[in-house]
């Protein structure tokens, strides 16, 4: 059985929008990386999908990736509305412009190369790599100063 990377993401906003930033901790045969980063001006959505995608581009290989967040709205647009975006042109059921579509194009793009299972955890809750993930989103405004 090969090796399964584990990538835990979060991205955080202080104000939506405002400064923003995303964390990644990826674990790989025991072995811990951890990313970060901000922007001046963000959402908290934007955050989410920048964690995921800065995570997927730090593998270096195809990969047997699972993914944890605590997005919904990432977990949910890229396992179930995302099909339909593209079938409509990147539009929403309501016919309105699917929102952060740049963001939503290089993912869709990223996830092809590898075997990804989505998981889902309760934001705050405790789960101790998603708490990391926070951290490392927050140090990420910390750093925009």
């Amino acid at each position: 059985m090969s090796q399964v990377v584990e990538m835990y993401t979060d991205g955080a906003c202080r104000g939506n929008p405002g400064p923003g930033g995303w964390g990644v901790l990826l674990r790989y045969d025991g072995v811990e990386k951890t990313l970060h980063g901000g922007e001046i001006m963000s959402t908290n959505n934007k955050m989410e999908l920048t964690a995921v995608i800065r995570g997927l581009q730090a593998l270096t290989k195809s990969c047997d990736v699972v993914i944890t967040t605590d997005s919904k709205y990432v977990l949910t647009g890229i396992t179930e509305w995302i099909e339909n975006w593209k079938k409509r042109n990147w539009r929403t059921a309501s016919k309105k412009p699917v929102l952060n579509v740049e963001l939503w194009k290089e993912l869709d793009g990223l996830v092809g190369g590898h075997t990804i299972e989505w998981v889902w955890v309760k934001g705050h809750s405790g789960h101790a790599e998603n708490e990391i993930a926070d951290q490392l989103a927050n140090r990420g405004i910390d750093e925009l100063d």
